[in-house]
């Protein structure tokens, strides 16, 4: 080893410390450290009334100083809106109520005993509060309705009224009568004959009807875009759209059809569709029409419109095995237990998928035509014989014993 290379070593000039490498910013987002300041100042919190007087915090329940009446700016901008009577009513309407009342009701409460939703207890709600009743005199006996002439009267000494005079003249009649006296005279003329109390406030021993809420939504592009066939589909079975949208519906046999006629051969379309909610629910329907985009939409509708409960034990397989025949074609269900999965054909296990059947083996011996093996299967599914109508006619009662063996979890 040289003795030199130390002393070179110490004398060498000492290199630079490498380079940071720059990393690249995959964002636009401007570095922190070059980000602008912001445009608007701060807020204080003494600007925005936070502080009192004297430094300390400001209550966050509202007193009678935080409501004050209008200003002079505040009436000057009503001023460009409003006559001078709408704004003394405005002014006599905000001085009748007490500052006090404001801050007392309308704090929201933090007790124990506080409402689960805002209500200012000011209406009586039909569902949750307990109905008045009225009181047992406001029954009337002879109470009732008045005849055509009655009311004929009734109207003509309110149409005459007022009109007796003749030496005014037509623009002042017109005057005298306006469109609110006559809703006036609507709603407080009497329609029957008896106690006042009996018609405006009736006593009844009648439970109060539930009423109806009906949810008011805007109509949807999909609304205005829906085609007479749903609608009509809709007010036959009773669903929405949005539930017929999510039923699972399959077309299963497609084929061309001929019609021989003195005119000549008239071909057209044969759809066969399945519908089910997945739930239970299972229906075929079937559509023929020259285009088949129309076929198809009618076999969806008929299949829809024909659904029908299929008995499922478990929520999962049927009750025993099954036979159903169309024709010459045959078609034997068997149940299975769980885990075992759909093993059949095709056909069939569309009709499953739809139905919400998850464990089946099938069998179709004889002819395999596919429109007779989609019939004869929903035969056998609605053929099943249920073990409560076994018990009844054999005149026995039926225990489910599965609650004991698994403690009730089934």
């Amino acid at each position: 080893m040289s003795v030199t290379h130390p002393f070179r070593c110490l004398f060498a000039k000492v290199p630079p410390p490498p380079r940071r490498p720059l990393r690249r910013t995959f964002h636009n987002t401007t570095r922190l450290y070059v980000r602008p300041s912001p445009k608007h100042p701060s807020i204080k919190a003494s600007d925005l009334g936070l502080i009192r007087e004297d430094g300390k915090a400001r209550d966050a329940r509202l007193t009678a100083e935080d409501l004050p009446l209008f200003s002079d700016r505040d009436k000057a901008a009503l001023a460009k809106r409003y006559t001078p009577a709408q704004i003394a009513a405005i002014e006599a309407g905000e001085a009748a109520v007490d500052p006090q009342d404001l801050v007392e009701q309308g704090a929201m409460r933090e007790d124990s005993m506080r409402l689960k939703y805002l209500d200012d207890l000011s209406k009586i709600h039909p569902v949750v509060d307990k109905r008045v009743r009225a009181p047992e005199e406001n029954y009337d006996l002879n109470l009732r309705f008045k005849t055509e002439h009655e009311l004929l009267e009734d109207l003509g000494s309110f149409i005459t009224d007022g009109y007796t005079s003749h030496e005014k003249s037509a623009e002042e009649q017109e005057k005298m009568k306006s469109r609110l006296d006559w809703i006036k005279f609507m709603d407080n003329n009497r329609l029957t004959v008896g106690k006042e109390e009996a018609e405006r406030n009736p006593y009844t021993y009648l439970a109060p009807a539930i009423p109806k809420l009906k949810i008011l939504k805007p109509k949807t592009a999909d609304d205005e875009d829906m085609d007479a066939a749903t609608r009509r589909l809709m007010r036959q079975t009773g669903f929405d759209a949005r539930q017929i949208r999510r039923f699972r519906v399959k077309i299963l046999v497609t084929h061309r059809v001929v019609n021989q006629t003195r005119l000549g051969k008239i071909q057209s379309i044969y759809s066969l569709a399945v519908a089910g909610n997945g739930k239970g629910l299972l229906g075929i329907g079937e559509g023929k029409s020259a285009e088949n985009h129309e076929a198809n939409t009618q076999a969806r509708n008929a299949a829809v419109r024909n659904m029908q409960p299929i008995p499922m034990y478990e929520s999962r397989t049927i009750f025993g095995d099954v036979k159903g025949k169309v024709s010459a074609t045959e078609v034997e269900l068997m149940t299975r237990p769980p885990g075992f999965g759909v093993r059949c054909q095709s056909l069939i296990f569309e009709m499953c998928r739809c139905a919400g059947i998850q464990d089946l083996a099938a069998r179709v011996s004889r002819s395999r035509n596919h429109m007779n093996t989609v019939k004869a299967t929903l035969q056998a599914l609605l053929s099943q014989r249920l073990p409560e109508e076994i018990a009844r006619a054999r005149g026995r009662k039926l225990v489910d014993v599965r609650k004991v063996y698994y403690d009730g979890n089934l």
